[in-house]
């Protein structure tokens, strides 16, 4: 709701509106304003140009010949005001209440308020000869002398009003600001669709939630150059040893922000907080996505061929396979038993991590995090109905591999938000080691490939008649079974199935 306005000002608006109207815009827009103002060519406004050096006539054909034309909209609701407006106007209240006895908002208060925050606009009216310090002189009131009053005045409300906004206004920047520089990291370094849009998601989300503040009020309230903050500042600011500390060093602001926002927009209202508190909740998922992708991406760099093996499955010796398959490139090797006990497969993991061990290879363990730390397996491969991520890294700790299978784009972004390290994706070829009954197949492939940067391994079907239709569909890893373990030289297929990959 706008403050007590002289029915001058009243006019104005009334007039911009018409304006603005006829010329098919959208918003009622400064230049509007202005020219609303200076309808009345014996007004207020138009007598303190005059003053100031500037024929009103004039300003009016310029703003006329600036302001593009549009065809006129039909008649109806009255046009929204634009922030800048609602800015101006804001500006136009504190001027009164500072200059005028009753505090009402008068022609020359919105024109003084036109020229202070539009460069724009004063550029155009110095053009036409306007000196501004006239101006303000010719506006300056005599001061009037201060009121005796039996009781003390209380003005605490509308201070606390400013101070909240200008918090709110502070801390709204730094969210928005924060967001777009983590949403550059994800879209231009980490180049991962998925996260460029959950910050994109995030961003526009923050900003409906902060659209029901009054944007006339917190560009009145803000304060930049006396702003004591802006001076302050730590030598660890200045300093970014990596693009991974940009990212972070913003998911901190971001949150801080937030953390601000939540409990100061409380006092405009319960539900923007609570609003604002699941977008909070929503940084922190956000961060652990983008760190933990990032470490994942780091120590995976270079892994592109992974091996699963079963013993029964094996055409020669377990250990002989893997010494083999290493030696020809595979990079990981998974253990996968479904038919053993715990003793015999506990045994077995033990020989599996010597021998991958000696190769210099990466050693997964499927389905069981428990066997993979008794074993020290560098982590875990989970299906869609195994132990939930978190409750493997309970287990494992916070520096384990955990994989997930995915069969849909679904499980894909929900994998990356739980903190995966790298996912499996497909079937994608019928196998010769275990059954399925779809296959999202190379469409699959083309879906994941492009929706996320984390290690993406193609499995399923995956061979030497089979990979090149992988590649062809994205796939820069895959991981095979059959292909290896009934290969009579291992070593050959591995490097073969890597110079594919390359």
């Amino acid at each position: 709701m706008l403050p007590e306005l002289t029915p001058a000002v009243a006019r104005a608006l009334d007039a911009a509106q018409h304006w603005a109207g006829s010329l098919g815009a959208a918003e009622v827009d400064p230049p509007h304003l202005l020219y609303g103002l200076l309808e009345e060519v014996e007004g207020r406004a138009a007598e303190l140009l005059a003053r100031a050096g500037v024929e009103v006539a004039a300003v009016r054909r310029r703003l006329v010949e600036t302001t593009a034309a549009a065809p006129p909209i039909s008649a109806g609701a009255p046009l929204p005001r634009s922030s800048q407006t609602e800015a101006i106007l804001a500006a136009a209240h504190l001027l009164a209440r500072e200059t005028s006895p009753d505090r009402t908002t008068a022609s020359g208060h919105v024109l003084l308020a036109i020229l202070r925050i539009e460069d724009n606009l004063r550029t155009l009216l110095e053009s036409l000869g306007l000196a501004t310090e006239r101006l303000e002189a010719a506006f300056a009131l005599a001061p009037t002398p201060a009121l005796k009053l039996d009781e003390p005045l209380e003005l605490a409300e509308p201070a606390e009003q400013i101070d909240t906004a200008r918090i709110l206004d502070a801390a709204g920047n730094r969210a928005r600001e924060a967001l777009r520089v983590i949403e550059d990291y994800c879209r231009f370094a980490a180049d991962d669709r998925f996260l460029t849009n959950e910050c994109k998601s995030l961003r526009h989300q923050l900003r409906e939630a902060l659209a029901d503040l009054p944007t006339g009020a917190l560009l009145a309230a803000r304060e930049t150059e006396r702003d004591v903050g802006t001076s302050l500042s730590t030598p660890d600011e200045q300093h970014r040893h990596n693009l991974e500390a940009v990212v972070q060093a913003n998911l901190k602001r971001l949150q801080e922000a937030l953390r601000s926002l939540e409990e100061f927009g409380k006092l405009h209202g319960p539900q923007l907080g609570q609003v604002l508190e699941k977008l909070r909740y929503r940084s922190y998922t956000l961060e652990r996505a983008i760190i933990m992708g990032a470490t994942a991406r780091q120590r995976l760099a270079g892994a592109r061929l992974y091996v699963l093996l079963t013993g029964s499955q094996c055409k020669a010796a377990l250990d002989w396979t893997i010494q083999e398959a290493a030696a020809g490139g595979a990079d990981l090797f998974q253990l996968r038993e479904k038919e053993l006990n715990d003793r015999t497969l506990l045994e077995r993991a033990r020989q599996v991590r010597r021998r991958t061990k000696q190769a210099g290879a990466l050693f997964i363990m499927n389905d069981r995090p428990d066997i993979a730390r008794l074993v020290e397996a560098e982590g875990v491969h989970l299906g869609q109905d195994e132990l939930p991520i978190k409750e493997a890294r309970r287990i494992l700790g916070p520096d384990a591999l955990i994989g997930v299978s995915t069969h849909n784009l679904d499980q894909v972004r929900q994998a990356v938000l739980d903190g995966a390290s790298y996912i499996g994706v497909g079937p994608t070829f019928p196998s010769e080691t275990k059954s399925f009954e779809e296959f999202p197949g190379l469409e699959f492939v083309r879906q994941a490939t492009a929706e996320t940067s984390l290690p993406t391994f193609v499995i399923g079907g995956v061979n030497l008649e089979t990979i090149e239709a992988a590649v062809a569909a994205g796939a820069q890893r895959v991981a095979v079974s059959h292909a290896i373990s009934q290969a009579d030289d291992p070593r050959a297929v591995a490097r073969a199935l890597r110079q594919q990959l390359a």
